[in-house]
């Protein structure tokens, strides 16, 4: 099967070839893989069996799209938010509205002039697009990107005080977000729509359910909607214990859930799939705080193989995922096993690999 083919099989829960994958990697694991196998960092996916190639066109791309080759080195993006490069990762240096009277969250202007611009990163899909699955991530589309704009404790504030203001917040979010995504499923066949908002903790929501169902589900509907639309699977990102708007999520359309932080209260994957497995597809429960960093290649090649099987219990819905980015600690015979347990080879990684160099080889300019 092709990598497309294999995702959507997964997604209607018909037999597939072996298990789809969509791994993420941290800046320094994937330096460390790309030395290993003597590949771009930006191709180690791809060498290690990924079936997806998905890329940001929201607020995520000036967050983790933007590299800087050193410390802090800072860029301020569309939406006004001033980003500093610490360690891998860039980290919000300040926020627009941080400070602001409340009255000024609900007229904070979007940046619909550059949608064109920010729609050219779909343009590297554009090679993958006839055998792998590719997508475009629209997120941080609601309160979390209320949190990057405002700062996290004042957004948490506005929801109690001001609460009228932070809903046209949202309301204006997400009439961005839709103009973004419509835009975005146009210029590009995608193979899924993919959203997010981080809105849970380790223990239970930021906000109550209530008010999130008050204040984020509808504007969260309208979002999803545009997948629908054209025609798209839905997938939703939200970090943390979020099992309490589950079901809300399954109402308003989302069919992919994303990442089952398996550490998290409520977020065992078993229960997960057993609850919500019918309507759900799910993606991740694989453990990065313990079992990748810190257990033998054997204790990772069976624990991965059971997640596997408990999570394609029902012939598919599954596709297999970390909790959180790979951690740069993994030793590499842990990635190996875990990719091992799915049905890659190490040596098929490696005939990939060759195949990647050659390429390289091919394409270099010729010198004079």
């Amino acid at each position: 099967m092709t990598p497309k083919e294999r995702v959507h099989a997964a997604l209607q829960k018909r037999p597939v070839d072996r298990v789809p994958i969509f791994m993420w990697f941290h800046p320094d694991t994937a330096d460390r893989l790309a030395a290993f196998l003597d590949v771009s960092p930006s191709a180690v996916g791809e060498v290690l069996g990924n079936d997806v190639h998905q890329v940001w066109v929201g607020n995520n791309y000036a967050m983790e799209g933007i590299v800087h080759p050193r410390d802090g080195q800072t860029h301020t993006d569309d939406w006004g938010i001033t980003w500093v490069k610490q360690g891998p990762f860039n980290q919000i240096l300040r926020s627009p509205l941080a400070g602001a009277p409340a009255g000024d969250v609900e007229g904070y202007s979007f940046p619909y002039n550059a949608i064109p611009a920010l729609l050219h990163n779909l343009e590297t899909l554009r090679p993958y697009a006839g055998q792998w699955f590719i997508g475009c991530d629209i997120s941080p589309c609601l309160f979390e990107l209320l949190c990057r704009v405002r700062g996290m404790e004042e957004a948490i504030e506005d929801l109690a005080l001001h609460p009228a203001g932070a809903a046209g917040f949202f309301r204006n979010a997400a009439d961005f977000s839709i103009a973004l995504g419509d835009a975005a499923c146009s210029a590009i066949a995608l193979d899924w729509f993919w959203t997010g908002d981080d809105v849970a903790g380790q223990g239970c929501l930021i906000m109550s359910p209530r008010q999130w169902r008050t204040m984020i589900k509808p504007q969260l509907a309208r979002i999803v909607d545009v997948g629908i639309r054209h025609r798209l699977p839905v997938a939703y990102h939200c970090c943390g214990a979020m099992r309490d708007i589950i079901p809300d999520l399954i109402e308003i359309g989302i069919g992919i859930l994303n990442p089952i932080q398996n550490a998290c209260a409520g977020m065992e994957p078993g229960d997960l799939k057993r609850d919500f497995g019918g309507a759900l597809t799910f993606m991740g429960g694989l453990d990065t705080i313990d079992l990748l960093p810190k257990g033998t290649p054997d204790q990772v090649f069976r624990e991965t193989r059971s997640l596997i099987e408990t999570m394609t219990s029902d012939g598919g819905g599954y596709i297999l995922a970390a909790s959180h980015t790979i951690p740069p600690e993994t030793p590499l015979d842990n990635i190996f096993a875990m990719y091992a347990a799915a049905g890659v080879s190490r040596e098929e990684i490696a005939d990939r690999a060759a195949v990647v160099r050659k390429k390289s080889t091919r394409e270099l300019p010729a010198s004079n």
